[in-house]
């Protein structure tokens, strides 16, 4: 449509903003209704954007983040006021420690009524200003086009994260005449020739060089680029906290992950490298194992930092080399990039990635009770799909995951670098919502689960079926562990008396089974899969299986021989 004939008449603040949505490609987003922005409903009414109707605000921020973290376009959100955003700056504050572009679109009390203490309202700058990277209240509906169009390219730039936009109801109501936006575009920073050329000699001159991969803006372009790169060089690749979708498991040049419980054996590589590639990461506290695997401001291993955002760049580490470039950008002239004489780290990397293939290995895991984790995980490996997308909140239940299922294909994991519980399931709604072909499997703990599980209403109401493998200890297992180490004994605030899981299941209209032993999970599964319905496998593990290789009572025995050993 020519933009003249935008102009034609007039429009309110509502439609003209549900218009940018479009002209800035958006196809979904996920809210919880508010009287706040019914303008911004009522124009939806007529739109081609698919809404998500969501049952608490915190589950439609994460489904919207999941969403920009699957494809790097800003999800999208809407939220009444107070209340509601302030439910849903948990989803804001994953988007912010995890670099995913978010839009949140939350409702604001009329004009005449700022600054008042007006019904539910609040200073969004203040209370919003240390979380996201932008903070705007649009006050004319004249600017909407400009304004929106403002929040899609910070959102995506440099390195991505969330805005909030607030929109005075009133506004919303304005009738005005307003040119729409040109579609935002994401400019991408290339590597110069010169610092190729650097990094090339610098590989050439290594003896155990290692890269670890990490942040966002990425693509399954730029994986495959990656991977072509790696193999040239047959260099052994790390992948950051939670970011394994970022090179296969199955390639020969993988060597593990850097999370929390990491193989010992991989950090003892990377310590003894001499080239350390940061590529899209910032290394942050998890990766660098409590900043504790690299030397601040001055790593002992020269490094060779690739960002998207310039600030970044030196922030907390002296590069040797600092590159400033996106992954996309950087990863497609790497591919381009071969060594000019035969590399001397083969046998390194091979070691490498055999170290990640026995650590990796399920068959021989055994833990206390009668379902054994490491045999429903090698199960999982042999049915389901290579394709399958793995979501998950924060748990010890985790480590199941990220541990003993490989990653081989672009968004095939949904996991907060922030450590958010609850993320799981609405990010799996959000992924299926997305991607209906792709087979979407949440990895929750039973405290974990019940932060968000309400969404699995969600899940019911739009047939999304998805598959819930709810993991039941009975109790905040992660919180225990670490009382355990640091109290020995002394029991407090972890204890939980959960429901029925599989009742819970059925009477929101999905499927419920319930695992307590191994021999019940693949017949359980299967019928899960085929109900065609978002379905919950509730699975009993024994409290003492509170991590793959260790116990509640080995842990407990393990501080109170330390006590005594500091008290002699």
């Amino acid at each position: 449509m020519p933009q003249s004939a935008t102009t034609a008449a007039a429009r309110t603040g509502g439609q003209i903003l549900v218009q940018q949505l479009i002209v800035h490609g958006v196809q979904q987003l996920f809210c919880v209704p508010g009287e706040s922005y019914l303008a911004v409903l009522d124009a939806l009414h007529d739109a081609s954007i698919a809404v998500t109707v969501c049952r608490q605000e915190g589950g439609a921020a994460m489904m919207a983040e999941a969403q920009g973290k699957l494809t790097g376009r800003p999800g999208i959100c809407f939220v009444t006021r107070g209340p509601g955003v302030t439910n849903a700056s948990a989803g804001i504050h994953i988007a912010h420690q995890d670099s995913t572009p978010l839009i949140v679109f939350v409702g604001q009390v009329a004009r005449g009524a700022l600054r008042r203490e007006a019904f539910q309202e609040l200073d969004y700058q203040a209370v919003f200003g240390t979380m996201a990277k932008w903070v705007v209240q649009i006050d004319d509906a004249r600017r909407v086009p400009e304004l929106v169009s403002r929040a899609f390219h910070v959102a995506t730039s440099g390195r991505p994260g969330p805005v909030v936009v607030a929109l005075p109801e009133d506004m919303l109501s304005d009738a005005v005449q307003a040119a729409d936006a040109l579609p935002y575009t994401v400019p991408e920073t290339y590597p110069g020739a010169p610092a190729l050329q650097e990094l090339a000699a610098r590989l050439q001159a290594a003896e155990r060089p290692v890269a670890i991969v990490g942040g966002s803006r990425w693509s399954e372009q730029a994986v495959r680029d990656l991977t072509a790169f790696a193999s040239a060089w047959q260099l052994p690749v790390y992948c950051s906290f939670r970011r394994q979708m970022l090179f296969p498991a199955s390639h020969d040049s993988y060597a593990g992950d850097l999370g929390l419980g990491v193989n010992p054996k991989l950090l003892a590589r990377i310590r003894a490298s001499d080239l350390v590639l940061v590529l899209g990461g910032r290394l942050s506290e998890i990766p660098s194992q409590g900043y504790e695997l690299f030397g601040i401001p001055t790593p002992a291993q020269p490094l060779v930092h690739v960002h998207a955002d310039a600030d970044e760049l030196g922030r907390l580490y002296r590069p040797a080399q600092a590159i400033h470039a996106t992954p996309q950008a950087m990863a497609a002239a790497l591919a381009s990039m071969l060594p000019t004489a035969p590399v001397r780290w083969a046998a390194h990397t091979e070691a490498a990635h055999a170290e990640y293939l026995a650590w990796s290995d399920p068959a021989p895991i055994r833990i206390p009770g009668p379902l054994q984790m490491g045999a429903v995980m090698q199960h999982l490996r042999e049915v389901l799909p290579a394709d399958a997308i793995f979501c998950n909140g924060a748990g010890n239940f985790a480590t199941w995951v990220h541990r003993f299922w490989p990653f081989t294909a672009y968004g095939g994991q949904l996991a907060p670098t922030s450590g958010s519980m609850g993320y799981g399931l609405p990010a799996g709604v959000g992924a299926k919502r997305l991607w209906r072909e792709r087979e979407v499997v949440v990895f929750a703990g039973d405290g974990d689960f019940l932060m968000h599980g309400q969404e699995f209403a969600t899940a019911v109401q739009y047939g999304l079926p998805i598959i819930v493998v709810l993991l039941d200890n009975a109790m905040y297992g992660t919180i225990r562990m670490h009382q355990e180490r640091e109290y020995p004994g002394r029991i407090s605030a972890t204890q939980l008396k959960n429901p029925d899981f599989c009742a819970y299941a059925r009477a929101f209209g999905g499927h419920g089974e319930r695992v307590e032993r191994t021999e019940d999970f693949a017949p359980a599964l299967a019928r899960a899969r085929a109900s065609g319905l978002p379905a919950v496998l509730h699975c009993l593990l024994d409290p003492q299986a509170i991590t793959p290789t260790g116990t509640l009572d080995g842990i407990r025995g393990a501080a109170l021989e330390r006590m005594r050993g500091a008290s002699a």
